[in-house]
């Protein structure tokens, strides 16, 4: 099998791509496009961008028809078989295809065609040059094998496989290139997009933290080289992780320039998005879901675990930035007590459980509305929580000899090495073993169920106090100490909103379940215009509300599409959904030492 692909018109942001297919199904080859990418759980319909194709045998045109919306049937022919096709590629982020006069960058899964009945045969990749101009010297950061191509250089390429072929993206640019080395691996960082990054340090910083990931799992890294592929935009954020590659789209804030000394919290979301999709290397691309071996790419394959492959990927995300040393252990806790307090600020979490989640990721996560805070969790965030949960539950039993490290490297050495599917339940099943206890009731109220895990007792088993106030304002996203004592936060009324600015007016976003808004009758794409006769404007809400107290009514007025409405809201007090975390210093050598330990500090 051989493709080849080229940046026909960066202009009209169109790929030509060509496959060669020299043994074609004598009754009529299939062929077809995959509807969504491993790591993205929603059904994005890939097909629906190729504006034009056709089949030719030996140079004379093939009948093609289309059986549906992502497959074709090439009519029976003698000989080797060519399908060339357009694909428009406009979509700026890590899962699919975006081209322009600046760069050219593709997830294979939205450009090449997959020939039904060769799934694993080898195939070769020629990535051509542009033939019009582009902006600076153009160069190719994947970590697809070379067949003959230089490295970083246009040629051919191979693959061991059409799953091997889509799981390797390509960035076509004139990028900024650094490299370090772990355990003897070569990770190479490519930026593209306008920076002024320093890039000794980027790659000082994630060196340590790969090699944080490595340690733990006590062995070589099952990858021959790893590439960082980073697009740098004014504002952005996403990631999506490949077996020996990720994906990152990211803000020019969050890079550190050249005499920056601190941790910014921008950057250390860089690192922390790093951290996550290097995590991934074993946690999803090689220790992963029964269901996902062989991946289904036509159709949504449901499974309840993304709590553990993405929720416990999430944990270590953030607690390797301190255990490489990055971060202190206060900047830790301060993160750690933001995710938590994302999680208590979502009502949904009281109706669906991670589990549920999960497996309604498809039509639930990854298809937010408006309601969503009230309807649905997220796997990833409270996820993340179970898993510290089951860490300290591990730790606290054991006294400090098992830890979540130990289920980790479990799993890794019966499911990832020996590319073993892991079945729904087994890692409950591990869990439990390792604990010397049934934990069947605790993953049943936590991942199954809606309950909270025990954060606040189980936090202080490693010396850490879990504090729970409401918000100063709604810019209070948690893991700072407030200058307000919890009686004087609860006398500062609120509306239970989140707010948007859309056209220079203040528009209701989400409209909070049980708040005074929605007892009011305020809803989701309201435009505020007034407040007891006041005008509301983007920056003034909050002042207007501080001149009440919870329990005093308001009258508020809104746009409702184009029709004027007035309410009446009676205010309340804000939720305790805004979590602190406390380093306790008054704690025995015993709680110290595991509390060291936890965070990687001895």
């Amino acid at each position: 099998m051989h493709y080849e692909i080229i940046a026909a018109d960066p202009a009209a942001h169109l790929f030509q791509v060509t496959c060669h297919i020299e043994k074609p199904d004598p009754a009529g080859q299939l062929v077809s496009l995959p509807a969504w990418i491993p790591g993205s759980y929603m059904v994005r319909d890939f097909a629906r961008n190729i504006v034009r194709i056709k089949a030719l045998c030996q140079g004379k045109a093939v009948p093609l028809e289309k059986l549906d919306k992502a497959t074709w049937r090439v009519a029976s022919c003698q000989g080797p078989l060519v399908l060339e096709y357009v694909v428009y590629a406009w979509d700026l982020s890590v899962r699919t295809a975006h081209l322009d006069q600046s760069h050219a960058y593709f997830n294979g899964s939205s450009v090449f065609l997959r020939v039904h009945g060769q799934d694993d045969i080898p195939c070769t990749v020629d990535i051509l040059p542009p033939k019009s101009q582009v902006i600076g010297s153009w160069r190719v950061a994947t970590t697809l094998k070379s067949a003959g191509a230089e490295p970083y250089a246009f040629g051919r390429y191979q693959a061991e496989n059409y799953d091997d072929l889509i799981d390797h993206p390509v960035e076509i640019a004139d990028f900024t290139l650094a490299a370090f080395t772990v355990a003897g691996v070569r990770h190479d960082v490519v930026l593209t997009g306008r920076h002024r990054a320093d890039m000794d340090r980027i790659c000082a910083d994630l060196q340590n933290i790969c090699q944080t990931h490595i340690d733990l799992f006590g062995e070589l890294p099952p990858m021959k080289r790893y590439l960082f592929q980073v697009m740098v935009v004014g504002d952005g954020y996403g990631g999506l992780e490949h077996r020996s590659s990720t994906s990152l789209l990211i803000s020019r804030e969050d890079l550190p320039r050249k005499g920056d000394e601190a941790v910014s919290d921008d950057y250390r979301t860089f690192l922390g998005l790093c951290s996550h999709e290097y995590f991934h290397v074993w946690n999803v691309k090689r220790i992963k879901p029964e269901v996902f071996l062989p991946y289904d790419l036509q159709s949504e394959c449901y499974t309840r675990q993304l709590w553990a492959f993405e929720g416990i990927t999430s944990y270590y995300d953030d607690l390797a930035l301190v255990r490489s040393g990055c971060i202190k252990p206060e900047a830790y806790l301060q993160a750690l007590a933001q995710t938590m307090t994302r999680v208590w600020r979502t009502r949904g979490r009281f109706k669906q459980s991670v589990a549920e989640s999960s497996f309604d990721a498809w039509t639930k996560f990854y298809r937010q509305d408006e309601n969503a805070p009230n309807a649905i969790v997220s796997y990833y965030s409270k996820g993340s929580l179970i898993a510290l949960a089951l860490d300290l539950i591990l730790r606290r039993n054991s006294d400090g000899e098992i830890s979540l490290d130990d289920l980790m490297r479990g799993l890794w050495r019966d499911y990832g090495k020996p590319l073993k599917g892991v079945p729904e339940g087994e890692i409950e099943r591990l869990a439990g073993a390792l604990a010397g206890t049934d934990l069947t009731d605790f993953f049943q109220r936590c991942v199954y169920g809606t309950e909270d895990p025990p954060l606040a007792e189980l936090l202080g088993t490693v010396g850490v106090e879990f504090i729970l106030r409401p918000a100063e304002s709604a810019a209070d996203a948690g893991g700072k100490a407030s200058s307000l004592t919890v009686e004087q936060l609860a006398a500062r009324p609120e509306l239970g909103v989140k707010t948007m600015v859309e056209a220079g007016n203040l528009k209701l976003a989400n409209v909070y379940e049980g708040g005074a808004a929605m007892q009011a009758g305020l809803a989701a794409g309201d435009v505020l215009i007034a407040l007891d006769g006041l005008k509301i404007n983007a920056s003034n809400l909050e002042k207007l509300l501080r001149q009440y107290k919870p329990g005093e009514t308001v009258v508020i007025h809104v746009f409702r599409r184009d029709e004027l409405m007035s309410l009446q809201v009676i205010l309340q007090s804000p939720p305790r959904d805004t979590v602190e975390l406390q380093l306790l210093r008054d704690i025995d050598r015993r709680t110290e030492a595991k509390r060291r330990n936890w965070l990687g500090l001895d």
